[in-house]
């Protein structure tokens, strides 16, 4: 009875340790985001005597104005245009070359693989001067194609270790049925891999999403135009001629912030799924 005690009084001590984390890590989460949300609220006065409270009286206008305006919808489009092609790509690149390394035994399989992985040590920052004259060989500066390929190549380590371990974990009886039934490998990878691994094409395609929208160092380098601006370099721009009204940049950089937030929340049960699936092998 005692030792059945104990063990319900540890398990409530863990459960409390455990709430009281998970709420501090959530505090350090939202309060800058809440705090920079009802910024954009707030005149300049009321942004510099009570940076952290409720605004003494709601500038709607401060949103409905960047709402309304030509430039914002312009940068979140250039994102959205940015962020889709590199996850199109990145999910076709990836998944078809984890599922060659997770199922198809080739000479110097490991050597690539290890190759790609490799480019997980490497920022792109460290290869902009090189990666630059190669753009503009190819005839790809200013266009979103110059920003597109690098963020690919540079993304495909990461989610080509993610698909791999999911395709891995997959039910080996599975794929030797399908071969006995007459199913190829591309059969079996389009009509098959892929249906079941929803949750880590989730996840990978959060990852490139979120690396793509929030990326500066490659736009700022491959493009000269104001008009392929994605949101990051258009808060440059903004802050720009809107230097000393900090409220009205906050209220762009929470309208801009906002599409990532819904797209994690909406796609939260399959990133988890994702991240966990390839974490042991059964």
């Amino acid at each position: 009875m005692t030792d059945m005690s104990s063990s319900v009084r540890m398990r409530t001590s863990t459960r409390i340790y455990l709430y009281v984390s998970l709420s501090l890590i959530a505090a350090i989460v939202l309060v800058p985001l809440l705090t920079t949300a009802l910024g954009g609220f707030k005149t300049l006065g009321d942004l510099r005597t009570n940076p952290f409270g409720l605004p003494t009286e709601w500038q709607w206008t401060n949103y409905t104005d960047i709402l309304f305006g030509e430039r914002y919808w312009l940068q979140i489009g250039n994102s959205l245009i940015i962020a889709a092609l590199t996850v199109l790509l990145t999910l076709i690149v990836s998944s078809m070359a984890a599922f060659a390394f997770a199922h198809v035994r080739f000479f110097g399989s490991s050597f690539l693989l290890n190759y790609f992985l490799l480019g997980l040590m490497f920022p792109a920052a460290t290869a902009i001067l090189p990666l630059f004259i190669r753009i503009r060989d190819l005839g790809l500066l200013n266009t979103y194609w110059g920003v597109v390929l690098p963020q690919v190549a540079f993304g495909l380590g990461m989610s080509i270790l993610l698909f791999r371990n999911y395709f891995r974990n997959l039910p080996e009886e599975l794929f030797q049925a399908a071969f006995v039934d007459g199913c190829g490998y591309m059969r079996f990878f389009w009509h098959i891999s892929l249906p079941l691994s929803r949750p880590i094409v989730a996840t990978v395609s959060i990852i490139s999403f979120v690396g793509s929208w929030n990326s500066y160092i490659l736009p700022l380098i491959m493009l000269n135009s104001e008009s392929k601006y994605p949101w990051p370099l258009g808060i440059m721009v903004y802050r720009g001629e809107y230097g000393t009204d900090w409220q009205l940049v906050l209220a762009f950089i929470t309208l801009t912030i906002l599409p990532t937030i819904i797209v994690f929340f909406v796609a939260q049960r399959h990133i988890i799924a994702g991240l966990t699936a390839g974490a042991v092998k059964s």
